[in-house]
C-alpha cells in the first residue's frame, strides 16, 4: 500500500508538473481592393457608431466633470511632445515578450522606442518608459502627437480561470486601453500614420478542415470551450473599429503564437523546449489539433512591411503559412532537441491539471489553423516557413 501511495504522488507530481508548463503554453486569448489606407480609415468612420468618451486620469468621463474639478485642457497634453529627427514607435503596453521584440528591432533600425507601462523596468528596457494605466487620458497622450506608428499591446493574460472577476479585467483590459488609445489618437494636432492593434488568431472558429484566411468564419465551438475568448476578441476588435481616427491608418493584428528567445513568462518556445528536455513532449490531448505559429524574426518583419503598406488595412493574420498539428509540433521538437521519446499529456490531466492551477483547457486544445493570406498577397516573404527550420534556428542562437 505504502509503495503504491508512492507511485500515486510520483505520478500525481509529474502530472501537476506537465500540466504546469501545458497550461503556461499557451497564456494568452472587407478592405476594399486598390483603396488607400486612409480612403479606407475615413470610409469606415463615416459609418462607425457614437463611443464612450474616455476618462481623464481624475477618473470620471471627460465630458461630464464635476463643476468643480479641472479637466485636462486637451492642449497641455499636446504640446510638450518630443522632437527627434528619429522615426518615433509608442508600445503600449510594451514591457512583455512582444513589446521588448518590437522595441529591440526597431531601435536597431534607428527608431525611436516609447513605451507606455503600468510597471517601470528602466534596467531592461529599450527604450524610454511613459507610465499610463490603459484607461484614462493623461500625460502620455503628448507623446502620441507627432509619432510614426501606435502599436497596442495591452491587455491581461488569459492564462487564469475564467470566473466573473477575471473575465472582467481579461475583456475590460483590452477594451479600456484599445478606447482611450483611439480618443488620444482623435486629439492630436499631428496624429500617428499608423495604429497597430493587437488581436488573436483565436477570433477564428475551431478547425480541422481547410485553413483560415482574414475571411474566415468567426465563432466559438462548444468543442473547444472557446466562448469566452471569441467575445474577448470580437469585442477587442469592436472597440478597435469604432475609433474614429480619419488621419491614422488602423491594422488589427491577428497574431498566432509567437516562438523567440526571450526569457519571458509567455515565451511559448521556452515552455515547449522545457517539456521536451524533462522528457515531457509528446502530444496535448488528442494531438490532432492545429497550430498556428511565426518566428519572432519574421513577427517583427511583418510589422515592419505593414508599415510601408498604404495599400493595407483591417485585418491581418501574422502567422507562418504552414500550421501543423500538435502532435507534429512535438514530433519536430524531439527530433531537433535530439530526445527520442516523450509521455503524452491525455485530455484528463489538462482538465484536472487547469482545475488545480486555476487556468483553462482551452488555451491548448482549440485547434487554430491559419494562415497568412493578406500578408502573401501582398508580397511578404517569410524568412520561416517550416516549424523545423524556425527551431534550428532559435536553437543555434541559444
Amino acid at each position: 500500500m505504502a509503495g503504491a501511495a508512492g507511485a500515486g504522488r510520483a505520478k500525481g507530481g509529474r502530472m501537476s508538473r506537465i500540466t504546469h508548463d501545458l497550461c503556461d503554453l499557451l497564456g494568452i486569448p472587407h478592405h476594399g481592393a486598390g483603396r488607400s489606407r486612409r480612403e479606407e480609415a475615413q470610409n469606415f468612420d463615416r459609418a462607425t457608431v457614437e463611443r464612450s468618451p474616455a476618462r481623464t486620469q481624475s477618473g470620471s468621463d471627460s465630458s461630464s466633470l464635476h463643476p468643480s474639478a479641472t479637466p485636462i485642457p486637451v492642449q497641455s497634453l499636446l504640446t510638450s511632445a518630443p522632437t527627434s529627427p528619429n522615426r518615433r514607435l509608442i508600445l503600449a503596453g510594451g514591457s512583455g515578450f512582444l513589446g521588448g521584440l518590437l522595441a529591440r528591432h526597431f531601435a536597431a533600425k534607428g527608431w525611436d522606442i516609447v513605451i507606455l507601462t503600468r510597471r517601470s523596468d528602466a534596467a531592461n528596457a529599450t527604450g524610454r518608459e511613459v507610465r499610463w494605466d490603459g484607461e484614462c487620458l493623461g500625460d502620455w497622450v503628448r507623446e502620441l502627437d507627432g509619432s510614426d506608428v501606435v502599436i497596442n499591446l495591452a491587455g491581461r493574460s488569459v492564462n487564469c480561470r475564467y470566473h466573473a472577476r477575471n473575465r472582467r479585467l481579461v475583456l475590460d483590459s483590452r477594451v479600456n486601453a484599445t478606447r482611450v488609445l483611439g480618443e488620444a489618437i482623435a486629439r492630436c494636432a499631428r496624429p500617428p500614420r499608423v495604429w497597430f492593434n493587437l488581436s488573436t488568431a483565436t477570433i477564428y472558429k475551431h478547425t480541422f478542415g481547410p485553413a483560415w484566411n482574414e475571411t474566415g468564419e468567426i465563432g466559438a465551438t462548444p468543442e473547444a470551450r472557446d466562448a469566452f475568448s471569441i467575445e474577448v476578441a470580437t469585442a477587442w476588435e469592436h472597440a478597435f473599429n469604432e475609433a474614429v481616427t480619419p488621419q491614422t491608418c488602423k491594422v488589427a493584428i491577428r497574431s498566432a503564437m509567437v516562438f523567440g528567445l526571450n526569457a519571458d513568462a509567455n515565451n511559448v518556445y521556452r515552455v515547449l523546449r522545457r517539456l521536451v528536455r524533462f522528457g515531457l513532449g509528446d502530444r496535448m490531448g488528442s494531438g490532432r489539433q492545429f497550430v498556428s505559429w511565426i518566428h519572432e524574426t519574421d513577427f517583427c518583419r511583418a510589422v515592419e512591411f505593414l508599415i510601408g503598406r498604404e495599400d493595407l488595412s483591417g485585418p491581418v493574420n501574422l502567422s507562418a503559412p504552414n500550421p501543423l498539428t500538435n502532435a507534429e509540433m512535438m514530433a519536430v521538437l524531439r527530433r531537433v532537441l535530439r530526445r527520442s521519446v516523450g509521455l503524452p499529456a491525455t485530455e484528463w490531466m489538462l482538465e484536472l491539471g487547469a482545475f488545480f492551477l486555476r487556468t483553462e483547457t482551452e488555451l491548448i486544445i482549440k485547434s487554430r489553423r491559419v494562415v497568412p493570406g493578406r500578408l502573401c498577397d501582398a508580397g511578404f516573404k517569410f524568412e520561416f516557413t517550416q516549424l523545423e527550420d524556425a527551431i534550428r534556428d532559435l536553437e543555434h542562437r541559444l
